[in-house]
C-alpha cells in the first residue's frame, strides 16, 4: 500500500497561516490586556465614586445633626436610601463609632455590628478596601463623621458591589471583542488576498522550491556562455550575465544593472535592436571585435514588463563563412579554368590530328605562358603565401565576371614579414572583401578594372584597392562601412556585411581605413596596419574618412 507523502506547503499558505495566527494572537493579547485594564480601571473608579459618596455624606451638616438626636436612624436610613439611589452605589452605612449601624439597605442588618475595618476610620482617617460583607464582596471607602472639635461621632461606609463592577466591565468587554472580531475577519480578509496576490506571483511554490530555482537561476546564468541580457520596462538592464558582459564589452555588474541600454555605449544599430518594441530573430549586429546574432523577446503578461535578449557570438563563424565563400569562389574558378583547360586540351588534340604538330606546341606553349606570366606577375609582387593564394584566386574570379584584376607594380610584400601579431585570417578577411566589394563595382563599367596594392613600410603595412566603378558618394563616406549598408539590391542573405567586417578587423588590429575617390573616377580603399605592436599610428581608431584623389 502507497502511503501518499504530503506535499509541502506554498509559501503563500505558510505566510498566511503565520500571519493568520500573528493576528490572533495579536488580537486575543489585546483583548486581554483591555479586559485587564479595563478591570483595574472599574475598581478605581468604583473606589473613588464610593470616597467621594462617603466624604460628601460625612461633610453633610444634616447627618451631623442626626447623629446627635435618641434615634439616627429614622432621619439617617430614608437620607441612606435616597444618596444610594442618586449617587449609584450599592450601599450606604451610617454607623456609631463603635460600628453599630444605623443605616442598612437590608432593614434587619441596622442595629448591627459592621462587617469591615473600621480601626483606623476610629482615629481619623479615611480608608478604601475590597471586603466581603452582608451584600457579598465589594469595593468600599469607610470615612469618620467629626463635629467642630475633630472628635469622631459616627462613621459613613459606601461601597459598590464588585459584582456590578464585572457586570460593567462585561459590556466593554463584549463590544471589545466585537471589534477584536471584526480586526481578525479584517486581518484575515486581507492577509488572503495578499497572500492569493503572492500565490500567483510564486506560482504556489514553496520556501524551499523558491530557493532551489533561485540556486539554479543563479549557476545557469554563470554556465551558459551565450550572452543574456533582461530589460526592465524602461529599457534598463535588470539582469546580465558574465557572457553578455564579455560580448557586449561592458564593465562589472554592478556598474551596468540600472542603466539604460543606451548609456552603455554600445554601437548605434545595436543600441536601436535592443530598444526595439518589436521582437528581433537571429540579427546580425557588429561590436568593437566581435559579430554577434542578437534575439529579443517582450516580456508581457498584461501590460510590457521588459525584455529578454540574447547574444551569440559567431565572431569565428563569420570568418570561417567568409574562407568558405573564398574557398567556393577558388572552386567556381578552377571550374571555370578546367572547362577552359579542357577546350584548349581539345584544340591541341585536334591539331595534332590535323597532322599540325607544329602548330598544337605553339598554341599550348602560349597558354601556359600566359598563365604563368600571371602567377610569377603576382608571386613577385606579394611573395606572402595566404595574400599571394587570395590574389590569384581574387584573379580567377574577376575575369569569370568580366573584371581585369591587377597588382600594380608598386606592391612588394616579402614572405615572413608579417608579425604574428597580425593573423592571416583578418588579412583575408581585409583584402578579401575589398576585392570582392570592389569587383561589384567595377563590374559592367567600361574598362571594367580592379587594381590592388599592398606594400610594407617601416612600420605599417599598406593595402589599396582602386576600382573603375562609380565611386563613394561622399556624403556615405561613414555609413559605407555600417552594418547593412548596400547601393546593391539585397540578396537572400542580406547585403551590407563585408566592409562592415573589414572596419572591425581593423579596428581590431588598430589600424586606419580611408574611402577617396580614385583617379579613373571609382573607390579607393585604403588599409594601414600596423607592423610593430608597439608603435601604432597616431588616431588609430578604425574610423573611415573622406579624403581627396588618391
Amino acid at each position: 500500500m502507497r502511503i501518499p507523502v504530503p506535499r509541502p506547503r506554498s509559501l503563500a499558505a505558510q505566510l498566511f497561516a503565520m500571519q493568520a495566527v500573528l493576528i490572533a494572537v495579536l488580537v486575543a493579547g489585546y483583548a486581554l490586556f483591555t479586559y485587564v485594564s479595563d478591570k483595574q480601571q472599574a475598581e478605581d473608579a468604583a473606589r473613588r465614586q464610593a470616597l467621594a459618596v462617603a466624604r460628601s455624606i460625612a461633610d453633610a451638616p444634616s447627618v451631623l445633626a442626626a447623629t446627635r438626636t435618641p434615634d439616627p436612624s429614622a432621619q439617617l436610613q430614608p437620607y441612606a436610601l435616597r444618596v444610594m439611589r442618586d449617587a449609584d452605589v450599592d450601599f450606604v452605612t451610617i454607623m456609631n463609632p463603635q460600628g453599630i449601624r444605623w443605616t442598612h439597605p437590608n432593614k434587619r442588618e441596622i442595629g448591627k455590628h459592621f462587617l469591615g475595618n473600621i480601626e483606623r476610620s476610629q482615629n481619623g482617617e479615611t480608608i478604601t478596601e475590597k471586603y466581603k460583607g452582608t451584600l457579598g464582596l465589594s469595593v468600599r471607602a469607610v470615612t469618620p463623621i467629626e463635629d467642630a472639635d475633630k472628635r469622631v461621632v459616627g462613621l459613613v461606609s459606601a461601597g459598590i458591589k464588585v459584582k456590578a463592577i464585572s457586570e460593567r466591565v462585561q459590556g466593554q468587554v463584549s463590544a471589545l471583542l466585537s471589534v477584536a472580531a471584526g480586526a481578525l475577519a479584517l486581518g484575515a480578509i486581507g492577509t488572503y488576498v495578499v497572500n492569493a496576490r503572492l500565490r500567483r506571483h510564486t506560482h504556489g511554490m514553496n520556501a524551499t522550491q523558491l530557493s532551489r530555482m533561485h540556486d539554479y537561476h543563479q549557476a545557469a546564468l554563470h554556465a551558459v556562455r551565450e550572452g543574456l541580457l533582461m530589460l526592465d520596462g524602461q529599457y534598463r538592464v535588470a539582469l546580465i550575465n558574465d557572457g553578455g558582459r564579455e560580448l557586449l564589452g561592458v564593465g562589472p555588474e554592478g556598474e551596468v544593472v540600472g542603466r539604460s541600454v543606451a548609456e552603455l555605449g554600445l554601437p548605434g544599430p545595436l543600441t536601436g535592436a535592443l530598444l526595439a518594441s518589436e521582437p528581433r530573430v537571429d540579427e546580425v549586429h557588429l561590436t568593437a571585435d566581435r559579430v554577434l546574432v542578437v534575439n529579443t523577446s517582450p516580456v508581457s503578461g498584461g501590460e510590457r514588463r521588459g525584455t529578454v535578449v540574447t547574444l551569440r557570438d559567431v565572431t569565428e563563424l563569420q570568418s570561417l563563412m567568409g574562407e568558405l565563400d573564398s574557398e567556393r569562389g577558388f572552386t567556381q574558378a578552377l571550374r571555370s579554368q578546367a572547362h577552359e583547360a579542357a577546350n584548349r586540351l581539345h584544340t591541341v588534340v585536334s591539331l595534332i590530328e590535323l597532322g599540325r604538330a607544329e602548330e598544337a606546341v605553339d598554341f599550348a606553349t602560349a597558354e601556359l605562358e600566359l598563365a604563368q606570366a600571371l602567377t610569377d606577375q603576382v608571386v613577385a609582387a606579394v611573395s606572402e603565401p595566404v595574400l599571394a593564394a587570395l590574389l590569384l584566386g581574387k584573379t580567377a574570379q574577376a575575369n569569370e565576371r568580366g573584371v581585369e584584376l591587377v597588382v600594380s607594380e608598386d606592391s612588394r610584400l616579402d614572405d615572413g614579414l608579417l608579425p604574428p601579431t597580425l593573423p592571416a585570417r583578418d588579412l583575408v578577411t581585409i583584402l578579401g572583401n575589398l576585392i570582392d566589394n570592389a569587383v561589384d563595382a567595377a563590374q559592367g563599367s567600361i574598362g571594367a578594372r580592379v587594381t590592388v596594392t599592398a606594400y610594407a613600410e617601416s612600420t605599417e603595412l599598406v593595402m589599396r584597392v582602386a576600382d573603375t566603378g562609380t565611386g563613394v558618394d561622399p556624403a556615405h563616406a561613414e555609413l559605407v562601412f555600417q552594418r547593412g549598408f548596400s547601393t546593391k539590391p539585397a540578396g537572400p542573405g542580406g547585403r551590407g556585411l563585408g566592409l562592415a567586417l573589414v572596419r572591425q578587423a581593423v579596428t581590431r588590429q588598430e589600424g586606419t581605413l580611408t574611402v577617396a575617390e580614385g583617379q579613373e573616377g571609382g573607390a579607393v580603399f585604403e588599409v594601414r596596419l600596423p607592423l610593430d605592436p608597439d608603435a601604432s599610428p597616431a588616431g588609430a581608431t578604425g574610423r573611415a574618412t573622406v579624403r581627396g584623389d588618391a
